[in-house]
This record gives structure tokens, sequence and C-alpha cells, in this order.
């Protein structure tokens, strides 16, 4: 192969890899991605889910009941069935390292123990797609439980012949009472409300009866019951945790409660081709409900819209600040809406990942902390244990980085029941305070941007019994940045993780944002009252660079078309109407230029310059004239001028800005038809021309007169004399 065929083969080779890097980085961050079971790895016939592990941490004395579904998803029979439970002969597992052991075997195993003999449940016959549910109850003390900690529990269903036919695993947490008094894990678990932008920058009327318009409805479905979002508030109400909000949420709820209209298509630009949005009441109770949840709690507000900070910092430059919301904007909106005090500006790069280019735009943005996993810092300090201890790292100029638990991250966004994720989170916890009982160690707990409503009532679940039994200790996230702060810094743009950098916004749909930006700063010098259009575009460019839009490019790009159509759309409905000929009578008269405003507010920052083609024949006296215009309606004004000649004559109209002068919009020609110049001003040109002709007459006869007395005076020198 030659150098050309090699080159392209490299080429093919990395666009493939950054392909699948796109992929693997988006099914990474996308919330519930699928997590197949350890029964489906090890590939048996009959899938065992559980739905029932009571008590979460078994009490001494006590019992402990397990239920679940089964589903026989064979083509064959299971006969004289029974559902046994086994505990783990490693007894309490030692370290987190030892519970993702255990949860990634596959098939049954001498490690899984033996069956709790005397305490199982009868299936019986599970015939070629069946379903069943079972049900069984043993006593605690049966089960061996010693020393404090995690135990791993295997719940298996074997057939008549011995064969196991059903497998799934968990964890029991064993923390008796009279167990090794250990300090208790310091716990601080954020609580995100946060979801895809859908309120864009237009709206059908003007003033406090503008009625914004949403991209589509589906924010009503899930603020409503049984929504995404309405489930979060019921879950996280009355559990110690930090609120997490996108102010950009709370107003597009409150604007839903108002009124609001929905486009029949996504990038729509004309608010009149819209429907009314049904979800007032359901963003009513809503709010209603999060202010009672919120009460007494911590709350602290992203950046408006939850701006993809790595995005812009990748292409520094691409957009000002100031084209957003600013941080105090935000926690002043949560604030009032909400009725509790915020914290605000905490910034979270997507993954967790920093480099110096993010920490620099959170410093401009005025943001005093930010959400990391570790990637791209230096500084935190590391467990000998084997575990990151979240930790605060001070990274200069008053910014602070707030490491977080990427393994419960990462539990919290995979598809699994709620019992197997809340023993799995109770575990995990209980074996970070036995991996070293006498050290006060600190855990902080990031879901998922989306969080949804399974996993997140397992975390609440899970919160709630590890604090009952002693040894989670829940704590508030400016306690946690509290703690001695060690320095550290962030790493070089160039080691950021290339599979984050493939699914960033790309530099084009920031270029093509900046513009839109630009439109506004355009549009906002002709408009009477500017503050509510350009609040609103504000709000909708901040939505356009939202993390949001991670994974969805499509949506970015029809959500961006549609806030460009409306600017685009919004200076094209100032204008000038089109004309073809006007006629002027007499040497004195006006010429009409009609405005139209088609925007629901009024304009008056423009003015209307007229110039002649032929100034000589016709001239503008008043080039510039100023020029109100209702919100859609249109106005005309008269431009003065001169006639000085009969005829056709070109002129050339346009608006200008009256606060820099820059034109707006295209130029419009049209002909001047002077007619009927009176006899005045013809007696004056026709004066003048006499004067002319007088004085070149007058000049040609002295000229004459002067070459015949030298034509004399020659013949006088040269004649005879007298005799």
């Amino acid at each position: 192969m030659g150098r050309g065929g090699a080159g392209y083969a490299r080429v093919v080779a990395c666009a493939a890899l950054l392909g699948l890097l796109t992929l693997l980085v988006e099914a990474a961050h996308a919330p519930w991605a699928p997590h197949p079971s350890a029964s489906a790895r090890a590939d048996y016939p009959v899938a065992l889910g559980l739905d029932a592990v009571t008590p979460a941490v078994p009490r001494e004395g006590g019992e402990l009941t397990v239920g679940g579904t089964l589903a026989n998803s064979s083509d064959r029979d299971v006969t004289d069935a029974h559902v046994g439970v086994r505990i783990g002969t490693a007894g309490a597992l030692g370290t987190r390292g030892d519970l993702a052991a255990v949860a990634a075997r596959g098939e049954l195993t001498e490690a899984d123990g033996e069956e709790v003999a005397g305490h199982t449940a009868r299936v019986g016959a599970l015939r070629d797609r069946d379903e069943a549910r079972f049900r069984l109850t043993l006593p605690v003390d049966e089960l061996g439980l010693e020393k404090p900690g995690a135990y791993a529990l295997t719940v298996t269903l074997t057939d008549g012949e011995g064969t196991v036919r059903g497998l799934a695993r968990t964890f029991l947490p064993w923390y008796p009472g009279d167990a090794p008094e250990a300090l208790p894990l310091r716990t601080t678990v954020l609580w995100p409300l946060t979801d895809v932008p859908h309120m864009q920058a237009l709206a059908l009327g003007t003033g406090e009866r503008a009625e914004p318009v949403f991209r589509d409805d589906a924010l009503a479905a899930s603020l409503g019951p049984g929504g995404r979002l309405r489930r979060l508030v019921e879950t996280g109400a009355g559990r110690p945790v930090t609120w997490v909000v996108d102010p950009d949420l709370i107003a597009q709820a409150r604007a839903m409660v108002d009124g609001y209209r929905v486009a029949r298509t996504p990038d729509t630009t004309d608010p009149r081709d819209t429907r009314a949005g049904e979800g007032g009441q359901a963003a009513d109770e809503w709010l209603a409900a999060l202010r009672e949840a919120v009460r007494g709690r911590e709350v602290v507000v992203l950046p408006y819209a939850d701006l993809d900070l790595a995005s812009l910092a990748h292409n520094d430059g691409a957009l000002p600040a100031s084209s957003w919301p600013s941080v105090r904007q935000g926690a002043a909106l949560v604030e009032g809406e909400l009725d509790v005090r915020v914290r605000g500006g905490l910034g979270w790069p997507v993954a967790g990942a920093l480099d110096d280019r993010i920490t620099g735009l959170a410093r401009r943005l005025g943001l005093p902390a930010l959400l990391t996993s570790g990637e791209g810092l230096t500084g935190a300090p590391t467990s000998p244990w084997g575990a990151t201890d979240d930790t605060p790292v001070a990274l200069g100029g008053s910014l602070t980085a707030l490491t977080y638990d990427t393994t419960l991250r990462g539990l919290l966004g995979r598809r699994t029941g709620r019992v197997p994720a809340r023993q799995r989170l109770l575990a995990e916890t209980l074996t970070a305070v036995e991996e070293a009982p006498n050290a006060r160690r600190g855990l902080v707990v990031v879901p998922p941007r989306e969080l949804a409503g399974t996993p997140a009532r397992a975390l609440a679940e899970a919160l709630t019994e590890g604090e009952r039994a002693g040894w989670l200790e829940p704590t508030r996230l400016d306690a946690a940045l509290a703690d001695p702060t060690p320095a550290g810094a962030a790493g070089s743009p160039a080691d950021y993780p290339l599979p984050l950098r493939a699914t960033e916004l790309t530099p084009r749909y920031l270029r093509s944002v900046a513009r839109d930006e630009r439109r506004l700063h355009t549009l906002a010098k002709v408009l009477s009252e500017a503050e509510a259009t350009t609040g609103a575009v504000r709000a909708a460019l901040a939505r356009a660079v939202s993390v949001g839009w991670r994974g969805d490019r499509a949506g970015a790009r029809a959500y961006e078309e549609g806030l460009s159509g409306f600017l685009v759309a919004s200076t094209e409905s100032v204008r000038l109407v089109p004309k073809s000929t006007v006629t002027v009578a007499g040497d004195s008269a006006t010429i009409p230029v009609t405005v139209e405003n088609g925007l629901q507010q009024a304009i008056d920052g423009v003015e209307v310059r007229v110039t002649s083609g032929r100034p000589e024949r016709l001239s503008v006296d008043n080039g510039s004239v100023p020029v109100r215009v209702p919100r859609a309606a249109s106005r005309t004004v008269r431009v003065e001028v001169r006639a000085h000649a009969n005829g056709p004559v070109r002129m050339t109209a346009r608006l200008y800005t009256t606060v820099d002068g820059r034109p707006w919009g295209d130029p419009i020609g049209f002909t001047a038809d002077v007619r009927e110049v009176d006899s005045g001003a013809v007696i004056i040109v026709l004066g003048g021309l006499l004067l002319i002709v007088l004085a070149v007459l007058f000049q040609l006869g002295r000229r004459r007169r002067r070459r015949a007395r030298e034509q004399a005076e020659g013949a006088g020198e040269t004649g005879d004399g007298p005799g």
C-alpha cells in the first residue's frame, strides 16, 4: 500500500475510533443506562428479580423477608422448584473493591455459600414463559452474621434435580447494636432538579399578557403525577439532602403556571403557529410541592440552564459570559419563587472532568465551587483503603473543587431494581465505614443529572436506613466545602478525556449561537422596551448551550435554529414598505416613506434616510427622519425635497439605528417623477441661462473691438507720411 493509501486507512481508523468513543461516552452519561444482571450474564433460564429485602438492615432476633419475581424465558419447564437464600462464605466484606468483585460474579460458586436449610419457598412447576412470585421469611439469627459489615446475599431458584435455574445477588448490611463504636460516615447527598430545555425565546402577546412558547409539552408530563420531576420532589421531601436546582427549570415551571403556548413544530418562529399548553396546573402543583420539600433544607443553584462548561471553555471566546443570566440572577429567581434562602453558584462539568480552561471559565462566571470526579485534578488526597475520600480542593481565586464518589454515581445510573440498588448503596457506605472505623471520612453522592424515580427512591431509602442504623451522618454541602482544604490544580486541556471531548457541542454550533447573540444586540437597539426581549433571548442563549443537549445534537440544532429564526424574523419584521414610483408636483414637496413594524412591541430606535441619485434635479432637505412605530403597525414619515427640473429621478431610502447610525435591513429604491415645476423656478433657470448668454456675447464683442483697434493702429504705423 502506498503512502496515500496508508494515510487514508489511518484517517478511517481514527474516524471509526472517534465514533466508537462517542457512543461509549454517550452511553456512559445517559441516565438509566441498561446494566445486565448477574443471572443474565450466567445465562440462567429463569430471570429472578428481587423486589423485597425487609428490613433493609436486619435486627438481632428479628426476621428477614426476601421476595421477588420469577420468569421462565426458556422453552423447558422447571419442575419441583424452590427458592433459597445463601450467605457468602467470606463473611463481612472488607473493602468496597470486594463488593464490586461479588457484584461482577456470574454463575453460582462455592463463595456464595450453602443454602440456609429449612427456610425455602416452594415454587412447584414453572412452565415455559410462565411467571410467578415468591416470598420467604427466615430468622436473622440463622444467617451466620457476626462482625459488622456488608454480606453477600445470593437468592437462587433450584429445581427438583438440584440444578440452579435462576440466580440474583444483592447485599445484606449488618450493624448490630453492640457493634464496636465507629465514626459515622459524613455523607453529603445532592438532589438534582434539571431537565432538557423546553422554553423558547418567542412569545405570543406583550407585557403581562405575553405567553411564552415551548418547543414541546414534555415538561408537563414530567411535572405531573407520576412524572420524573414530580417523583423526585415527592421522594426527596423530608430527606436530609442538598437540593441542586437549575434556575431555568423554575422559570419554565412559573411560565407554565402563568399561561404558555406549545409550538406545532419545534423550530417555529411564528408565535401564532402554536396551541395552548396543558401543563399549567401540573406546574403549579409541582412548585407548591417543591416549596414544601425544600423548606428548612439547603438549596444550591447551578448556572442558569445548567451551562455546558466544558464545551464553552474549550471554545474560549465563542460566547461572552455576559450573554447569559448571571449566577446572582439565577439565585434571586429561585429564592423568590421557592421562598427559601439559596446558595449561589455550583458548577457541574460533564462527568466531573476538569482542566484549567474549565476552571478559568468558572472564575469568570463567578462560581465559587465545582463538582468533580477527580479526573484532571491534582491535590486530592487518596485513601490508603482503596477508595477516594471526598474532599474539597482549593484551586485558587476563591474557587473550590469538591470530589464526589464515582462508584455511587454509576450505580444510580444503571437500570436495576429499587431493592438491589438500595442494598448496594447501604453496603457501599457501611463498608466505607468498616474499612477505617476510627477515621473521619466523607462521602459526596452526586447522582446523574436526570435522576430517575426508581434510583432516587433507592438512594433516599438507603440514606434513611443508614442514618437510622447509625453509620451515616447526613451533611450539608456547605459543611463539606468547609473541611480543611488542600491546594490543588486542574490539568491541561491536552489531557482532557477524548471520549468526553467527542460529545461536546461543536465549534460550528457555538459559532451559530454567538451569531445569535450579535443579532440580539442589534435587535435591542430599536426596541422601545428592550429589557423583556433581551432577558428572554439571553435565557434562550443559555438554554442553547445547556448540558441537556449532550448526546442529542439534532435536538440542540433544532433549538438553535428556532432561536436563530426568531431573531432573523424579528429583525426582518422592521422594514421599509417597497414602492416603485412617487410623483413630485411643484418645486417643493414631500415624499412619503412607510415603516412597517411586525413586532409585538413598539420601536423607536430607527430613522429614515433618503438620498437622491440626481441632487441637481431633486435635492433632499431633511435626509434623516426619526420614526416611532407602535407594535404590529406601520407609520409613514414625510421627507422634504426640492425640485429643480422636471423628469424622473432615482431615489434610495434606508433605515438606520439612531444609537450608532448603522444601517438596518436592505435599502429600497424608487423613482421620483418630478412634474410641473412652477414658472418662478423656470424663469429663474431661464434668467440664469440668459445672463450666461449675454455675458458670452459681451465678451465676444469686446474681443472683436479690441482686435479691430489693434489692426487700425498697425496700419497707421506702416503707411506714407505728409508731403
